[in-house]
C-alpha cells in the first residue's frame, strides 16, 4: 500500500477519536491549577507544591499582600529576593483605582506591577463589608485583633453598604460614588484583573454579629459561591487561566462552619479559602473542622492571619497558604519581629545598640544595618526605615513558615513548633 494512502487511512480511522479530544479540550479545559501532596503530618498538616500558570508554589506559604498591586515601601524585585513566592492583590481597592478595565488592557495585575510569579486577588467581600459594617466596631478577622486594608476608615463607615440577596450597594471611601458588587461582577472584575487563583464572592460578618445572622450570611455566601462558580465557568478563557477559590465562611460556630465546608466542598472550585471571623483563642480549633471536611487533594488559604503562633496552629490543621499585611505595616511603624519576640524601634533603648536587628535573621536589613541606625530613621520619620522594616518583617514571616514546611519534610514540626513558640513568646509551650 503507497504511505500516502496509509497515512490516509490512518486519519480517517482515528478521526473520531481526534474530534472527541478536541471537543474535550474545549468544553472542559485543563484545570489551572493543580496541588500535589509531598508529605502529611500525623493530623491534618502537609507539605505540597501548587502548580500555576506562572510558577510552582512550596507549601505551606506565606503570601505577600500587595493592596493596590504593590507591597508597600518595597519594589517587586525586593520582594522576590526576600524568598516571597506569591503576591494577593485587592480587588475592591483596584476597582475603584485605577480601574479593572486599565488592568485589564496592561495584561493583569501581575504584568501591571512587574511581578513575575503567582499571583491572587481576593473577592472584594472583606473591604466591602468591613468597610460598611466591621470598621464602625473596629473588629476584624480575629476579634482582638483589628485587621483589614490599610485604608482608615471614615466616620461614616457603618452606613457605606446595603445586603440583599442580589449582592451588596456600597459607597466609595474616596468620593462617595456609589458602586455595587454581585457574584458576577466580582468574578467580571477578577476575570480583568488576571490573578493565577481568586475568590468568590462572600459576606463577612463581624465577630460581634449574632449566630442567626451569621447563619443567614452563610447560606446567601453558599448561594453566591454558585453563582460566582457559574459565571467563572462560563468564561471559558479566564477558566482556563484562573482558578477559582470558593470562601467557608460560619464564624466561630462549629455547626455552620462544618455546614459551610461540606456544602462548598461539594462544588467544583479549584481550591478553597477560609474566611470570616474567629475568637483568637480558638482560630485554630476552628480551622481544623473545617479543613477535616473539605477536599484533601485542593489547595485551603486562610485569609488574613500573620501572627507566628496563629501560622503555626493554622499549618497544622491543615492550611496551605495564608496572607495578611501585618508584617508590612508594622515594619512601616517601628515593630519588627524576631525570635525573641516583636521590639519597638523608637525604644530609647535602642539608639546605641549597633547589633542587628535578629542575629540569626538572613534578610538585607539585618545584614547591613544596626538597629541604632534603624530606631534613628524612625524617630527621623526618614522613609528607608519604612522600607529596611518591611524588608525584615517579611522576610522573617516568609522564612518562618518555609521552616514549617523544611519540618513537616524531616518530621521535626513539632519541634520547631515548642521551640520557637516558647522563645518567642517566653512562655512555656506544649505539644
Amino acid at each position: 500500500m503507497p504511505p500516502l494512502l496509509v497515512i490516509l487511512n490512518f486519519l480517517i480511522a482515528t478521526l473520531p477519536t481526534f474530534t472527541t479530544f478536541v471537543n474535550l479540550c474545549y468544553y472542559h479545559p485543563m484545570k489551572p491549577i493543580s496541588f500535589k501532596i509531598e508529605k502529611k503530618m500525623a493530623g491534618l498538616g502537609r507539605a505540597g507544591i501548587l502548580t500555576t500558570p506562572n510558577g510552582d508554589i512550596k507549601t505551606p506559604a506565606f503570601v505577600t499582600v500587595g493592596t493596590k498591586a504593590t507591597v508597600k515601601a518595597l519594589t517587586p524585585e525586593m520582594v522576590a529576593d526576600l524568598g516571597a513566592q506569591v503576591v494577593l492583590a485587592n480587588t475592591y481597592h483596584l476597582y475603584l483605582e485605577p480601574g479593572d478595565d486599565l488592568i485589564r488592557d496592561a495584561g493583569g495585575f501581575g504584568k501591571f506591577m512587574n511581578w513575575h510569579g503567582p499571583t491572587m486577588t481576593d473577592s472584594g467581600g472583606f473591604q466591602v463589608f468591613s468597610l460598611g459594617a466591621a470598621f464602625g466596631s473596629k473588629v476584624g478577622k480575629l476579634s482582638k485583633v483589628v485587621q483589614g486594608d490599610e485604608i482608615e476608615p471614615e466616620d461614616n463607615a457603618g452606613k457605606l453598604a446595603k445586603i440583599d440577596e442580589d449582592g451588596v450597594t456600597f459607597k466609595s471611601y474616596k468620593d462617595g460614588s456609589v458602586h455595587r458588587f454581585t457574584p458576577e461582577k466580582s468574578m467580571e472584575i477578577q476575570h480583568n484583573l488576571g490573578a493565577d487563583m481568586f475568590f468568590a464572592f462572600d459576606e463577612c460578618t463581624s465577630p460581634m454579629a449574632p449566630y442567626e445572622y451569621k447563619k443567614e450570611a452563610m447560606e446567601r455566601t453558599h448561594r453566591w459561591a454558585k453563582r460566582s462558580l457559574d459565571a467563572h465557568k462560563k468564561n471559558i478563557d479566564a477558566s482556563s487561566k484562573q482558578g477559582l477559590f470558593g470562601v467557608v465562611q460560619g464564624g466561630r460556630h462549629r455547626d455552620l462552619r462544618e455546614e459551610s465546608a461540606r456544602v462548598l466542598g461539594s462544588m467544583s472550585f479549584d481550591g478553597y479559602g477560609i474566611g470570616g471571623s474567629f475568637d483568637k483563642d480558638d482560630m485554630t480549633t476552628a480551622v481544623g473542622w473545617v479543613n477535616a471536611i473539605l477536599p484533601e487533594n485542593k489547595p485551603r488559604h486562610l485569609l488574613g492571619i500573620g501572627e507566628p503562633e496563629d501560622l503555626f496552629g493554622a499549618v497544622e490543621n491543615g492550611c496551605d497558604l495564608f496572607d495578611c499585611v501585618a508584617p508590612t505595616r508594622m515594619g512601616r511603624n517601628g515593630t519588627l519581629h524576631t525570635r525573641d519576640g516583636k521590639i519597638n524601634m523608637r525604644n530609647a533603648k535602642f539608639a546605641r545598640d549597633f547589633s542587628p536587628i535578629d542575629s540569626e535573621c538572613d534578610c538585607y536589613t539585618c545584614k547591613n544595618y544596626t538597629r541604632a541606625y534603624v530606631a534613628h530613621l524612625f524617630r527621623s520619620n526618614e522613609m528607608l526605615a519604612g522600607t529596611l522594616g518591611s524588608i525584615h518583617n517579611l522576610r522573617f514571616l516568609v522564612s518562618l513558615v518555609d521552616q514549617m514546611r523544611e519540618a513537616i519534610l524531616d518530621g521535626t514540626f513539632d519541634t520547631l513548633k515548642v521551640n520557637f513558640l516558647a522563645r518567642y513568646y517566653k512562655k512555656d509551650c506544649h505539644l
